[in-house]
């Protein structure tokens, strides 16, 4: 599930999602069947698989307009609890607020915040998947999440007004 879920946060298609990954685990058996098995991390080898038949899937050009679509980020809407009616509204606007906002991120910011909060992995990991080294992934990661927090608080007060 996890790897469908990157990829779904990536190709809007469920169906198409769903080829793909299929495709990354079709991947993972042939390179054990060619006894070349991912070296260091299976997880991190499947999101880089996931990754690469991502932007096969788009092409070059479209690769930099990849964005979260509303039919995609309702898969990675964590649930939350509510007391009433009042509590799911703010709830409602808080979530539609944060996928406005995620959008609104380059599409590099998305893919280290879904890797790193998402899937939970590490930063070792996510700079393997990325083909980054750790000291880039963590300046992007800070970036991601002080740009995250900026755009939050822009919204916050504009809704105020």
């Amino acid at each position: 599930p996890p790897v469908y879920q990157f990829i779904r946060l990536r190709v809007a298609d469920r169906e198409q999602a769903q080829d793909i990954a299929a495709d990354v685990f079709l991947d993972f058996f042939v390179a054990l069947a060619k006894r070349r098995p991912p070296e260091r991390s299976l997880r991190a080898w499947l999101f880089r698989v996931a990754r690469n038949k991502i932007y096969d899937y788009y092409g070059r050009r479209e690769r930099e307009n990849m964005r979260f679509t509303d039919a995609t980020l309702d898969d990675w809407e964590p649930v939350a609890p509510t007391d009433g009616p009042e509590a799911a509204l703010i709830d409602k606007h808080e979530v539609e607020r944060a996928r406005l906002v995620l959008g609104m991120l380059v599409p590099e910011q998305q893919e280290v915040l879904i890797l790193r909060f998402g899937q939970a992995l590490s930063i070792q990991q996510t700079a393997d998947i990325m083909g980054k080294s750790v000291s880039a992934i963590k300046s992007l990661q800070f970036r991601a999440v002080d740009r995250l927090r900026q755009m939050m608080d822009d919204t916050e007060t504009e809704s105020e007004a």
